[in-house]
């Protein structure tokens, strides 16, 4: 027994330790634990409740364990053996019951969320609708009643129920904003799957993609901007603004036929890439580049053009110098347009 307890002492620091650790692993910004819309806050209700059933089983059990210990423990002299409850009629009943009905409560609460958040409002007229496609690794987001296309930033108007109908591009992905809702895959061979949510705040809010899907599957993020109403007809209108192209003949040149055959920005260009319309103001370039932290955006956009595989391993894009034989001055002109290409909004 004593052995025991040294080598208990001797490994507690060391538990310690680690759960000091692995608690600071978590990232602020993604987390189910700070819900900030209804079916975030109901998913977490429910994450609650079944924490709460499990500590009361636990409090109970251990309870009878230490009760039964001290109880009927063997004193000194003692050589009767304790009445035995085997085969107890009442008792089998009781510990039989109680657990049923534990599973019960949970499992209709389960049930309830489960049916309330997989409602499809995409033939809600008030909803705003939102086609999301994933693609190794980045995320396309269409709103089809708008007119717009957009990738990485998903700008949504607080208060109001958001219906996704979600598909990839190529393999298996999951649409995961954990402030907002939880898991949704995106499965291949034209299956479409729908999902909503609803934010309550004004803020960005971090989503990733939860499912495997390829070297860069932990660099494959997108930001949720919840704004105001106003805010967001704002940024409707400034997507669809016509964007001038470079002002330089020859940047323009390059920039149509090395860059527009698969990017679009504003009206014109390619669908099978990110949409540029407004890079130069958003927040990150590539998702992972944060403007500010990393540097300024017009380095961001020429460290993502001069490497993009260093960036995100295994995408799909070509390089621009080694594929495409772009120079380094025409790569420092395209940057330096995208970096100044903002929506008027901006």
């Amino acid at each position: 027994m004593m052995k025991r307890w040294q080598a208990v002492k001797r490994l507690l620091p060391l538990f310690v330790g680690l759960v000091l650790l692995l608690s600071a692993c978590g990232r602020e910004d993604l987390s189910a634990l700070r819900p900030q819309g209804p079916v975030a806050q109901g998913q977490f209700d429910l994450m609650k409740l079944s924490i709460a059933i499990m500590i009361v089983v636990l409090l109970i059990v251990f309870g009878i364990a230490i009760y039964v210990w001290i109880r009927f423990r063997r004193r000194p002299g003692q050589t009767d053996i304790p009445e035995q409850v085997e085969g107890n009629f009442k008792l089998e009943v009781l510990w039989t019951a109680i657990p049923l009905v534990l599973v019960l409560i949970l499992g209709v609460a389960t049930v309830q969320k489960v049916f309330s958040y997989g409602e499809n409002y995409w033939n809600d007229k008030n909803a705003v609708k939102v086609k999301v496609t994933s693609h190794q690794f980045w995320w396309e987001f269409n709103y089809p009643d708008y007119g717009v296309t957009t990738a990485q930033d998903l700008v949504i108007p607080t208060g109001k129920k958001i219906a996704f109908q979600l598909k990839t591009a190529d393999v298996l992905h999951s649409f995961w904003v954990p402030s907002l809702a939880g898991k949704t895959d995106t499965n291949p061979e034209g299956a479409i799957n729908n999902a909503w949510f609803t934010a309550d705040k004004e803020g960005v809010y971090l989503g990733k993609c939860a499912e495997l899907c390829g070297q860069s599957h932990g660099l494959m993020e997108f930001k949720v901007k919840a704004v105001s109403q106003a805010s967001f007809d704002s940024w409707v209108k400034a997507m669809k603004e016509p964007v001038a192209l470079p002002a330089d003949q020859a940047t323009a040149e390059v920039f149509k036929s090395q860059c527009l055959t698969c990017h679009a920005i504003g009206s014109e260009g390619g669908p099978s890439a990110p949409n540029l319309t407004g890079i130069g103001g958003r927040e990150s370039v590539a998702s992972i580049l944060i403007n500010g932290k990393d540097g300024t955006a017009k380095e961001n956009i020429k460290t993502w053009l001069e490497d993009p595989q260093a960036v995100k391993p295994g995408n799909k894009m070509p390089n621009p110098k080694k594929d495409l034989k772009l120079t380094d001055e025409q790569i420092d002109a395209i940057a330096d347009f995208l970096a100044n290409s903002k929506l008027k909004t901006q």
